[in-house]
């Protein structure tokens, strides 16, 4: 039933509704010259006007609460958007802390692996200069 009376609503909103109650009015008029009793003319054509008057107007209610029914889903929409935006965000939020926090692990590594490293070439140069003074003394012994 509701299907049915929205066409009816959109057809009563069309150039073709328009152009039929201009037709109708317009050839009521045309009564007269045809003998109709111009009185009788106005009466029934005012009778009609009221009653559209009044169908167009529930009509017109009809779309209303129907357009108010479809804005109340929009916004139920739009809500529920925004709280997942909003759980989106914290998400982010919580990701970029882990990932500073790895970064921070990372960079802390790299730390350590040059303190590593800073060691291991210390020893390595150690070593050498023993090994060098060895040398010196090897020859020094041959050489005598």
């Amino acid at each position: 039933m509701e299907k049915l009376t929205f066409k009816f609503i959109r057809a009563v909103g069309s150039i073709w509704s328009l152009l039929i109650h201009t037709i109708l009015f317009s050839g009521s008029f045309c009564l007269y010259f045809l003998g109709a009793n111009l009185q009788s003319i106005l009466l029934v054509l005012t009778t009609i006007v009221s009653l559209e008057a009044i169908y167009l107007a529930i009509f017109i209610q009809m779309s209303v609460n129907f357009q108010s029914k479809k804005l109340d889903l929009v916004q139920e929409d739009v809500e529920d958007i925004q709280e997942d935006m909003e759980d989106i965000q914290k998400d982010v939020k919580e990701i970029q802390k882990d990932v500073d926090e790895i970064q921070e692990d990372v960079e802390e590594i790299q730390e350590e692996d040059s303190d590593d490293e800073d060691d291991d070439l210390k020893k390595i140069k150690e070593i050498l200069d023993k090994l060098m003074k060895e040398v010196v003394e090897l020859r020094k012994q041959k050489n005598k």
